[in-house]
């Protein structure tokens, strides 16, 4: 049940212009907060803002033009940081799992969006530092994603290189081509 709910999700561009209700949003948070961590360090953290929100503005004017002109359009955005060092036993360690982690949890909050019928879209695509002194960012942190979150919109009001995008069917390398048996094979 849950492979076919991961296979059925997709990254949408287009939304509808409905806010997602606080209690949805409270629950994409406790989903990610379930995720495993290296350490137990739990390196994820994550700062929303809803459309209309000054700070939705904010973060939108970080993301790649590209971006820009579907993201306008969504009713959550989700910006998530990784605490690469962290403090233990009063010794400084770098955390070579925290872009990993928090790319579980982040995929936790997607699949739980999925599960409240959302669309939520992922992007890599933004000025990182600007985000990061947008947000003041302690150093240890590191900038990850910004998710777009909301309910789906009207496909047929996106731009054409949009819609051809998001009609395409979504494919993944076969299993041979991703998983070995014993050792690392081309």
């Amino acid at each position: 049940m849950i492979l076919e709910a991961i296979q059925s999700r997709k990254s949408g561009y287009a939304f509808l212009n409905k806010a997602v209700e606080d209690e949805k949003i409270e629950s994409l948070f406790e989903a990610a907060r379930w995720a495993a961590s290296s350490m137990n360090v739990q390196p994820w953290r994550f700062i929303y803002a809803k459309h209309g929100d000054p700070e939705f503005q904010l973060m939108l004017s970080t993301l790649a033009e590209g971006n820009q002109i579907w993201a306008k359009n969504t009713s959550v955005l989700v910006f998530s940081a990784a605490q690469v060092d962290y403090t233990f036993n009063d010794h400084l360690y770098k955390n070579a799992y925290a872009w990993h982690d928090t790319g579980m949890a982040t995929a936790h909050l997607m699949l739980q969006a999925a599960n409240l019928g959302l669309v939520s879209h992922p992007m890599g695509g933004f000025d990182h530092q600007k985000a990061a002194d947008n947000f003041k960012l302690p150093k240890e942190y590191q900038p990850v994603a910004i998710i777009a979150i909301g309910y789906k919109g009207d496909e047929t009001k996106l731009p054409d290189d949009l819609q051809k995008r998001q009609a395409a069917p979504r494919t993944r390398k076969p299993l041979n081509e991703i998983a070995f048996k014993g050792r690392f094979s081309l």
